[in-house]
Formats: C-alpha cells, sequence, structure tokens
C-alpha cells in the first residue's frame, strides 16, 4: 500500500498480518515484576469515546502509534472480566485474535507465567466511530493488571496498548493499527483529552457535565474499516493535515483548553464546528460525501451548540442541555434517529473485585 502525504512524501507500506502473540513491544516495561495473583474475578469496565479529530496525520503509521488528537469519554461501556488460572487463555469473545494477541503482551511485560480466563462485553457499535476496540483492549490490559496485584500504572498499560494495537484479519492473525492514544486516554481518565504525538497525554478536563449526548448515525454507502480507512487516513487526509496542522493546534492551545476551563459550550462548539473543515478531519467527513456536511449544518443552524463526527464515522455526536424529545424532533425531518442516548462519562474507568 502506498501512503502520499505530499509531492515529496510517498511511502509505501507492506502490511504482513501475524499470528496472536507475536511482533510484540513491551517498552523497557519488563522487569522483576512482584506478582500476587487474586483468588477471584477481576472486572474492569471502561467508557467508549467520540474522537473529535487527529492532529496530525502524518505524525501516525501502523507501525507509529502518535499524531495526537481530541476526543471524550461516554456513558457507554465495555467491560473485561479476568481470572488466573494455572495456564492457557480462555477467551470468551467473538474477536478472539486481538484479544489472545494484547493478552500474550502483557503476560510477557510482566513476566506472567500462568493463564487467565476472559470474557469480554463490548458496547455492540463497531466502525462508526465509538471506539469499541480501544475500550476493550483497555478494559483487558487493567483487568489482567489487577488480577496479578497492579505490576504495571495506568500509563504503562496505555502505552502498553498504544505500542500494540492490532486489528484481526479475516484469517485469524492480527495486523497493526492505527492509535492516536485519544481512546485509551480518554477511557482511563474520562472527560475531554488532548493527546499529543507518542501518545503524550497533554490535557485532560471534565466535559458537558450534566448535559445531554445524542448520537446520530447516519447512512453510508462507504466503509469506515479496513483498507478504505487505510487509504482515507494515509493519502488525502495526510496531504490535508500538511495544510492545517498548526492552525488545529493553535485552536487546540488558544481557544479549546481556555473554553473547557470556563465550561463555555458554546465556544468549545464554535472551535469543533471549525474543526470539521480542517485539515484531516474534512477527508474523514468528505469520505461520506457532502451529505454529512450537511446534515450537521442544519442541526447547528437548528441551535444546537456542539456537532461534531466521530473519527472516520459516520456517527455524529450532539452535547446539548436539550431533550430526547426536542433533538428527535429537530432531525427526525433529514430523515435522522437517535441511535445513542448518553452522557460524558468524567470518572473514567472502574475496577471491581469479585472473591469466589
Amino acid at each position: 500500500m502506498k501512503i502520499r502525504g505530499g509531492d515529496l512524501d510517498l511511502v509505501e507500506y507492506d502490511f504482513q498480518p501475524f499470528l496472536p502473540g507475536e511482533c510484540i513491544h513491551t517498552l523497557g516495561f519488563v522487569k522483576e515484576h512482584i506478582l500476587t495473583p487474586y483468588s477471584g474475578m477481576v472486572k474492569a469496565t471502561t467508557p467508549g469515546r467520540i474522537h473529535l479529530t487527529v492532529l496530525d496525520m502524518n505524525r501516525f503509521a501502523p507501525n507509529r502509534p502518535g499524531g495526537g488528537g481530541l476526543g471524550f469519554a461516554l456513558q457507554i461501556y465495555c467491560s473485561a472480566e479476568v481470572m488466573c488460572i494455572t495456564s492457557g487463555l480462555e477467551i470468551d469473545y467473538s474477536r478472539e485474535p486481538i484479544i489472545r494477541h494484547f493478552a500474550e503482551v502483557f503476560k510477557k511485560t510482566v513476566h506472567y507465567e500462568g493463564g487467565f480466563k476472559i470474557v469480554i462485553k463490548d458496547h455492540e457499535k463497531k466502525h462508526v466511530g465509538m471506539g469499541s476496540t480501544g475500550s476493550v483492549l483497555l478494559a483487558l490490559g487493567h483487568a489482567m493488571n489487577a488480577a496479578l496485584g497492579s505490576p504495571l500504572d495506568s500509563e504503562q498499560i496505555r502505552l502498553l496498548l498504544g505500542h500494540n494495537y492490532v486489528e484481526e484479519t479475516e484469517d485469524g492473525r492480527v495486523t497493526n493499527g492505527f492509535e492516536t492514544g485519544v481512546g485509551p486516554a480518554a477511557a482511563t481518565y474520562g472527560g475531554m483529552v488532548i493527546t499529543g504525538d507518542e501518545l503524550a497525554l497533554a490535557y485532560r478536563h471534565r466535559f458537558a457535565e450534566g448535559k445531554n449526548v445524542f448520537v446520530t448515525i447516519p447512512p453510508t454507502v462507504v466503509s469506515s474499516a479496513g483498507r478504505a480507512e487505510f487509504d482515507l487516513l494515509m493519502n488525502r487526509a495526510r496531504n490535508l493535515d500538511y495544510q492545517d496542522r498548526e492552525l488545529k493546534a493553535y485552536f487546540m492551545l488558544m481557544d479549546l483548553i481556555p473554553a473547557l476551563e470556563r465550561g463555555d459550550m458554546k465556544k468549545i462548539g464554535d472551535i469543533i464546528w471549525e474543526i470539521e473543515f480542517r485539515g484531516s478531519k474534512r477527508a474523514e467527513v468528505e469520505h461520506h460525501g457532502f451529505e454529512i456536511y450537511r446534515y450537521m449544518s442544519l442541526l447547528r443552524e437548528a441551535g444546537l451548540e456542539f456537532v461534531g463526527m466521530s473519527s472516520v464515522g459516520p456517527s455524529i455526536a450532539i452535547v446539548t442541555d436539550r431533550s430526547r424529545e426536542t433533538v428527535a424532533k429537530l432531525i427526525e425531518p433529514l430523515g435522522l434517529d437517535i441511535a445513542i442516548e448518553t452522557k460524558v462519562d468524567n470518572e473514567g474507568l472502574k475496577i471491581v473485585y469479585q472473591r469466589n
């Protein structure tokens, strides 16, 4: 696959799928950890997320997590239940390869020679911009960690996930995926987060407390996963970010952070709306056709202060004080309905211990 970011930037990637448990990156976290296996079951629950934008597509790739970005956590949840067993991995989840791979990553990092019984539940909103894969793997990492006495801290787990993020292939293998760090950061700590390059957590703040979040998923015939996502993110999106990355970073530092500090939802919504037309975010929206812009523009004109598409879409997030009935009446003439009604999660992941 060829990636073109600019006139003098042409890179070729040869994607080679591998078996779960191969190509592990332990990031120097391997040492003689003191492990104290828990006798019962540990359950970690993580929120989903809205990924509002990447800062610079030119700074991440399937073999390089980063690029920076912006997003917030949602009160829709994934969970991982983990029990320590003598050996092997017993996995109850439809996407077994990605779970097996990250379990092997964790085991190698902390030098755990036993096994795990793993039960995963996701929020069942896949490939529409809600971040199911990242939330599931983050929950798994924290559940395994807690089950062994917490040899790693939250930042180590977040970085370990980012550098070992994979998607499954049709033949049961895995391949490196794209990771900005926004989803796991938002799911770990809750609220609105901004990440810099190399998965660095630059800023986190509580967001939209007491307000409603409605997600509508417009009809689209365009894929937001696999080869289609790769072609979008690593070609046109990179080229547009060469033009607008400095402007997006300026918006974050000089406008968005002060607005978050004072809880100015109108200003926050105005910044997000401006970003929808800038850099890689523009490429992501146009990927689904200009109809997405029409939907969002009409919602803004109706007075909804915060309207933005998540990730590569097509999900549109609305943050407002208005009720479900009011929002439903606004979007119904557009042929849309409310797919998810929720709120922002400002707390982040939760861990519960259950004795046998």
